[in-house]
């Protein structure tokens, strides 16, 4: 008998993820399901929306369903020194990072992927809406999912070749109803569950309580200045404003004021009016190009500057250090924040990506 091929499927005990495993089953995969215990604050241990009891016990009852193996397998630690602790500096910088992010990257594409190779697996799946595309001779590229509302290759522009050759996203060419249906068909009772919106380390609390829990002293008061210099104001801790802010700014103004700036060095809030934000370009850290090969010479991408932005046309510079980018927009963007990611397309093939500086 022709042994199958193992397949490990990150599983959250949603639908997205129910229905990746449901379709490799049924595509005559050896699919075993692994589920990460991530770290929640003490005394919250089972808040951690990612993996919550309920969570877990309706992974369970998937892989029941399916009659796959599941195992859960213990992340708390290195999501707490890693993808946490990156929350805390980030903010500390005067950044707005994405969690998502690096937890992508360090701990569902390194950590649990390690673990699926140590069980013999060739193959990591998602419940990731993207898609990939492979050719003999070469690279693979990462494409925007079908269904462009639910598109998660942002998420995933960290991705090098030798975690794409492993990588799996067998809902990538469905749309979302689509998914639902099929679950239904496949008798999941994930088939109705919602999505999850929040970062999961906050079960839904405000982050700027977790901030001032986990960083004495981040809220440090000072100026808010308009662009000109001129004082409007006193802040409560750069942390307790984003770029693009509008309401809970606490000073009186006749035009409608939007956070424009976060200068952490003067530990100052630069405010302005509507026609203030955008901004025409700017500069990367380090690019992950997907195809491996640095991108040496400019060129014509669309860009998105944040997970829920829309792309916009821009001019895309790779710096002479062979590392960052420098990006030119056709037109200015608002709210273009340090922390986030610029990541680069062409139509739906994903070039690569950097953090924002």
């Amino acid at each position: 008998m022709e042994k199958k091929t193992k397949v490990v499927v990150a599983m959250s005990g949603g639908v997205d993820s129910s229905v990746a495993a449901a379709i490799l089953k049924e595509q005559g995969f050896d699919v075993l399901g692994m589920m990460l215990r991530l770290w929640s604050e003490p005394g919250h241990e089972d808040t951690n929306r990612c993996c919550t009891p309920d969570s877990m016990d309706s992974a369970r009852r998937v892989a029941a369903i399916l009659d796959i193996p599941f195992y859960v397998v213990d992340a708390k630690t290195p999501f707490r020194e890693t993808v946490v602790q990156a929350f805390l500096d980030g903010y500390g910088r005067g950044e707005t990072p994405n969690p998502c992010l690096i937890c992508n990257r360090q701990i569902r594409w390194t950590f649990l992927l390690d673990h699926a190779v140590a069980v013999g697996a060739e193959f990591m799946a998602t419940g990731h809406y993207a898609r990939t595309e492979s050719f003999a001779d070469g690279p693979v590229q990462l494409l925007r999912a079908i269904d462009s509302s639910k598109d998660q290759s942002y998420v995933l522009h960290m991705l090098d070749q030798a975690r794409l050759r492993k990588a799996l996203f067998p809902i990538g060419n469905f749309q979302k109803e689509d998914v639902r249906t099929m679950a239904r068909a496949y008798s999941l009772p994930t088939a109705s569950r919602q999505d999850s919106q929040d970062l999961c380390f906050l079960a839904g609390g405000d982050y700027r309580r977790f901030l001032e829990r986990h960083t004495p002293g981040i809220f440090g008061h000072g100026k808010i200045v308009a662009g000109d210099g001129a004082i409007l104001g006193s802040h409560s801790g750069l942390a307790n404003f984003t770029v693009g802010q509008r309401k809970g700014l606490g000073i009186e103004s006749s035009v409608p004021l939007y956070v424009v700036r976060k200068d952490t060095a003067t530990n100052t809030l630069v405010v302005g009016g509507d026609e203030e934000r955008g901004r025409n370009e700017l500069t990367t850290g380090d690019v992950n190009w997907i195809s491996g090969e640095p991108v040496r010479e400019p060129f014509y991408a669309s860009v998105k500057t944040r997970y829920t932005a829309q792309a916009c046309a821009a001019t895309v510079t790779p710096l002479e250090d062979g590392r960052g980018a420098r990006v030119v927009f056709d037109r200015p963007q608002r709210d273009i924040t340090r922390g986030q990611a610029a990541v680069f397309y062409r139509e739906d093939c994903l070039v690569g990506g950097g953090l924002i500086q």
